[in-house]
């Protein structure tokens, strides 16, 4: 697909890192929870690093078939232990549920990924405003992923955050 401007790992890191702050912020605000939100953010930084070793991977080829889906996820898994132990032993403990699943943070690493899911429904939004008609098929599928997850802090983000992302800057003023 043309792109309308490049994306680097960083910025969307970042904008993961942001969305899945904001959806566990959402969470404790609105629904009583009480997830630590600058830990979603850390893992939100963190959630694609594997990628620095493997590669980014077209989204429709990692999920063709469950069979390479499964392969890849060992993959990921595989690069993110390799990513771990290059760090100095003394280092290794403080990013240990960072880049690998603590049982009890299950909840934060779902809010990530549906922070990942957020920052490409935002990206074929910004690509439809300019123009870019080849994403549209894309947020659609990303658009029901989303609902599959069915989680209500997505859904109040999306009730009240993401109509923004679809105005200019005039309309946002």
């Amino acid at each position: 697909m043309r792109n309308s401007r490049q994306e680097n790992l960083s910025e969307h890191s970042l904008e993961v890192s942001m969305l899945a702050h904001a959806l566990a912020i959402i969470s404790n605000e609105r629904f009583g929870n009480n997830l630590n939100a600058e830990k979603a953010a850390l893992i939100g930084i963190y959630h694609d690093a594997s990628e620095i070793i493997t590669g980014d991977m077209p989204t429709p080829i990692k999920y063709f078939n469950k069979n390479i889906q499964g392969a890849y996820k060992e993959v990921e898994k595989h690069a993110a232990r390799r990513l771990h132990h290059m760090l100095p032993d003394y280092m290794q403990k403080s990013y240990e549920d960072v880049f690998f699943q603590a049982k009890e943070d299950a909840y934060l690493w779902k809010l990530v990924k549906a922070a990942d899911k957020l920052a490409a429904l935002i990206k074929c939004i910004e690509e439809e405003k300019a123009g870019n008609t080849e994403f549209i098929s894309a947020k659609k599928s990303i658009q029901k992923l989303i609902d599959d997850m069915d989680l209500k802090e997505v859904e109040v983000f999306i009730k009240e955050f993401l109509p923004a992302y679809s105005k200019t800057l005039d309309e946002l003023n």
